[in-house]
């Protein structure tokens, strides 16, 4: 059965950036999880049930307007769980939205810990590393807007691919110049 996940990509300069601040601390998990804000979480899911994935995902990302999201200074779920994040200063309320749209349904699932967006830069390793990683990021600014989400599977392999892009409301609108 596949593993799937739905995420918001971390566009470029940004996405590449906190990749190479995550294995810099020794994270080795990065060079198969691309940079994002988790929407679902890894989900076993029944190859029979793609096309119905794929239907739900659709109308789910037509519900939600594009949106901004502001990256700013670092968090962590320290001592629950040994994870530093960058945290969603700006888009909580309309990821909060497209995670609940997101997780009914055929993708319904109940969660470990409650949905709390943010940018993993450091997971499971010695606290030294996550402090370096807590304190070098403190800092960490970045700002885009969110005109789509993104269906991965994660191969034999480890590595989570995307499969699908799904534009939010109108999103395909908002790249239109007037002057062209």
């Amino acid at each position: 059965m596949p593993v799937i996940g739905v995420s918001i990509a971390i566009p470029e300069p940004w996405g590449c950036e906190l990749q190479r601040a995550r294995l810099s601390y020794g994270d080795e998990q990065a060079r198969g999880i691309p940079t994002h804000v988790t929407v679902l979480p890894p989900t076993e899911v029944d190859d029979a049930a793609m096309d119905g994935i794929h239907e739900h995902l659709l109308r789910s990302a037509a519900s939600v307007a594009p949106f901004t999201l502001e990256l700013r200074g670092t968090g962590t779920f320290r001592p629950v769980s040994p994870v530093v994040f960058i945290q969603v200063a700006r888009g909580i309320p309309a990821c909060e939205q497209l995670e609940a749209t997101v997780r009914r349904g055929v993708l319904e699932r109940d969660l470990s810990f409650t949905y709390h967006p943010h940018v993993t830069v450091a997971h499971g390793l010695p606290e030294d590393a996550l402090e370096q990683a807590f304190v070098e990021l403190a800092d960490y600014h970045a700002q885009f807007t969110v005109g789509a989400f993104s269906l991965y599977v994660q191969g034999d392999d480890e590595v989570w691919r995307p499969i699908r892009r799904y534009p939010l409301g109108d999103a395909s609108l908002a790249y239109v110049s007037c002057g062209s």
